[in-house]
């Protein structure tokens, strides 16, 4: 069950967004009202099964494959209409868009959304955002990741016969401009609060969902995930005013 849980975070209050590759970190965001986005799971495969019974959906499960919660239909997570679920010790948590946080004009393609800050201290919006970059009066659309799915499975993944490509975390990969968003899943871009244009991420409908990495640097309470992706190095560049580079 759910149980209450006071929320104490620190983020930055003029972050900087790097260039390069992002850290990787296992809750990358808050959303508004508190609760976090926490898109991985703690269910695990081994390469060597025979069956999805001898996978297992438990935190802290061994095995080389990380399951998604969502995407895939063998593993049942227990997502609600909001794409999240309680995990052990009773924290609620979002794996993709909280969607009765929505507003009915963001609902109806009418409005970009601010639903959380990133732990770098960098907005976080739900869906949409303005065709035109560099204009708050462009059409908006949907905000599409430049993640696919690997064309050929990994060498020593379980068989796609018993555990279907896109249940793993592995299955995906990063192809640079395939969509709208970089490898954290944000972009520069004008937003309504914004108007100078600002880097910022995207909770999207398809994978990764969420960001699994950041492009600014959290403080050291909420650095929690694992190594690789990147990190700290890399040249820094501005949030507001001109994209890093620009």
């Amino acid at each position: 069950p759910i149980t209450t849980h006071e929320v104490n975070v620190a983020m930055p209050l003029n972050p900087v967004a790097r260039t390069g590759a992002g850290q990787r970190i296992i809750v990358p965001a808050y959303a508004l009202n508190g609760v976090n986005f926490n898109p991985g799971t703690g269910g695990r495969c081994a390469s060597d099964i025979n069956d999805v019974s001898e996978c297992s959906l438990r935190p802290g499960s061994t095995g080389e494959w990380s399951m998604e919660a969502l995407g895939q239909e063998i593993f049942d997570f227990g997502e609600d209409d909001n794409h999240a679920h309680v995990q052990r010790g009773g924290v609620y948590h979002y794996h993709s868009i909280p969607e009765d946080m929505l507003s009915e004009q963001n609902l109806a393609g009418e409005s970009m959304q601010l639903v959380g800050w990133a732990v770098d201290g960098i907005p976080l919006y739900a869906r949409l955002g303005y065709s035109d970059a560099d204009s708050g009066t462009s059409p908006l659309r949907l905000m599409e990741p430049s993640y696919r799915l690997k064309a050929t499975p990994d060498a020593d993944r379980p068989s796609v016969d018993i555990v279907p490509m896109g249940t793993f975390s592995q299955d995906y990969e990063y192809v640079e401009g395939v969509g709208d968003l970089d490898e954290c899943n944000g972009r520069f871009a004008v937003t309504p609060e914004f108007s100078q244009g600002i880097y910022h991420y995207y909770v999207t409908e398809s994978y990764p969902f969420v960001q699994r990495c950041v492009k600014g640097t959290p403080e050291p309470s909420t650095r929690s995930g694992p190594g690789g992706g990147g990190g700290p190095g890399g040249g820094g560049g501005p949030l507001e005013g001109r994209p890093p580079g620009g």
